[in-house]
């Protein structure tokens, strides 16, 4: 979500889409030519939303040369699919084929059925005698089981302009992942010298300008998914998504975008649709354009993954921390049915741990009023305020900060009713957090009553403050994030400067998230460093600082 040039904000993400089952709509196109020219995987494989008995499966295929994402060109060719339970595929136990052509851009979307729960599969796919790459997906376990431990991958916010993929190769390296959680921001929208690496433009983007149009969006996925890293990541473990803001527009809502000009880029709803079919074509998700991203995924008795839209549903955000509309009420974030969604969930019996895949920072945030005005506006342009922070405010009101109403519900709920063991997990705002959530922020520096905790990741490679700022990394921020924690008691933990990834570790004592930094964002060798860890303890809703989990 968060953009950090000065005079650009970070509209632009929201609804995507993804087919689901195994038949796919095609283009009516000419027949496959005759002649020596293969088809290649040049965007590799990918798998997703993984079900006790069910994983989606993802690649494109090239038919011919020139036949590029986003042209609509090329034939209408069938491509099989294979699960095996080796990966010398010896064991095959699901096989199909499908037809695909320039109608989804080339995409194979198949709903693998009838495996067996919390099992490992290997995949790949074939088209006209040539074979993808292999991919290594996992099964869900299966309902009401015990799970000893579930441990996945959270990223987000990845800007292909201002660095390298690396984050992806190292946890790609791991091979011990059960899933991978991409929180948003999975691309950005944004013309080559827009948004990069401070005044570095890495990789430009393709194409060379602000995409709006289907075929730009198509394009855009297809160059994301080029990159060796984030394919690598794709073919490692079964991938879990939401976006945010980019994947559309920046700091989207249901009416429009801070980043969207209509007329000049053409109407609202038709870009929306653009990015969401290109969503749906490209990314291993269940999910049809114009319909229903946020679901629900279960491991056993163990815990339950709630995926929230918070783009799609949203009022239009408010123009400052003084802004009258945010005494609304009315006013709402996720929409009337997507609350009840997430409430429903928090409340499940059936599960220990209720973790929710939460775009946006939902812990309150003041803005303290010990900051120099050079460090006050970077941190502005961090969020994207579009009127100077004020202290003791809220300090990014595109988060559930500017939608009190509906947070107070959420945290509420959870205290009203005494729910334990609430996991936020969170994207966007380019740093890592780890925050307590108080059932009253008036009185938690004194009770410390929390009702659940948030661990948010920082970004793979998109802007934090000191590249805003120009200063080195772990200079000038280590005041600012103490002047924050200062501010706000319930926040333990906080890094404005680093990029990177986490990993969680589930288990019926605790969940961990541990932060790994890289040493470079803008070197393709760059090391990932043990940060910090922290750990939330069964039926303490507080977070608490502990070593990294032994490799």
């Amino acid at each position: 979500m968060t953009t950090s040039q000065g005079h650009l904000s970070r509209r632009r993400a929201l609804q995507l889409g993804v087919v689901t089952g195994v038949g796919l709509a095609v283009a009516t196109a000419e027949p496959a030519a005759a002649g020596p020219v293969r088809p290649t995987f040049a965007h590799g494989v990918a798998s997703g939303d993984p079900l006790p008995d069910a994983v989606v499966l993802w690649t494109r295929v090239t038919p011919r040369p020139g036949d590029d994402p986003g042209s609509n060109r090329g034939p209408v060719v069938p491509v099989a699919w294979e699960v095996a339970a080796d990966p010398q595929f010896r064991r095959i136990v699901r096989t199909g084929t499908v037809r695909t052509g320039p109608e989804r851009d080339h995409t194979v979307k198949v709903d693998a059925t009838g495996l067996a729960p919390g099992s490992e599969y290997w995949y790949r796919f074939r088209c006209q005698g040539v074979a993808s790459p292999v991919g290594r997906a996992r099964t869900a376990p299966a309902p009401g089981s015990d799970v000893a431990r579930l441990r996945m991958a959270v990223v987000s916010c990845a800007n292909l302009q201002a660095g390298w993929f690396t984050a992806y190769r190292h946890l790609a390296a791991r091979q011990d992942l059960d899933l991978v959680l991409h929180l948003g921001d999975y691309l950005y929208e944004y013309a080559p010298g827009e948004y990069q690496a401070r005044d570095v433009v890495v990789r430009p983007h393709d194409p060379p300008r602000e995409m709006t149009t289907l075929a730009d969006y198509r394009r855009r996925h297809a160059q994301y998914k080029q990159d060796p890293d984030l394919q690598a990541l794709h073919a490692a473990a079964p991938w879990v998504v939401t976006w945010d803001d980019h994947e559309s527009a920046n700091d989207a809502w249901s009416g429009g975008a801070e980043n969207h000009t209509d007329g000049a880029e053409g109407p609202w709803p038709a870009r929306r649709s653009h990015a969401q079919q290109a969503y749906a074509e490209w990314m291993p998700v269940r999910y049809t354009a114009g319909g229903r991203l946020y679901r629900r995924f279960r491991f056993g008795r163990l815990a339950s993954l709630s995926l929230l839209d918070l783009r799609t549903y949203r009022d239009e955000q408010v123009a400052s921390p003084v802004d009258p509309a945010l005494a609304d009420a009315d006013r709402t974030l996720t929409g009337p049915e997507q609350l009840q969604f997430l409430l429903d969930g928090l409340a499940d019996p059936q599960v220990q741990w209720k973790l929710v895949g939460n775009p946006v920072m939902i812990a309150p945030v003041r803005f303290p009023g010990t900051l120099d005005t050079r460090t006050a506006a970077g941190i502005a342009t961090l969020v994207d305020a579009q009127a100077p922070p004020v202290a003791g405010l809220p300090y990014n009101v595109d988060q559930w900060d500017g939608y009190p109403a509906e947070r107070a519900k959420v945290l509420d709920h959870l205290r009203d009713r005494g729910i334990r063991d609430t996991v936020f997990l969170t994207g966007d705002i380019h740093s890592g957090w780890a925050c307590d959530l108080p059932a009253d922020g008036a009185t938690y520096p004194v009770t410390g009553h929390s009702v659940g905790v948030e661990l948010v990741c920082t970004s793979v490679t998109s802007d934090n403050l000191d590249d805003i700022t120009g200063t080195p990394p772990r200079t000038t921020s280590l005041a600012v994030e103490t002047a924050f924690k200062a501010s706000n008691p319930h926040i333990k933990y906080l890094d404005f400067d680093s990029h990177g990834y986490s990993v969680l570790e589930v288990t019926p004592e605790g969940a961990q998230m541990d932060w790994y930094v890289l040493t470079d964002r803008t070197d393709p060798h760059a090391a990932a460093v043990h940060s910090t860890s922290y750990r939330v303890g069964a039926g303490t809703q507080r977070v608490e600082r502990v070593a990294r989990r032994p490799a």
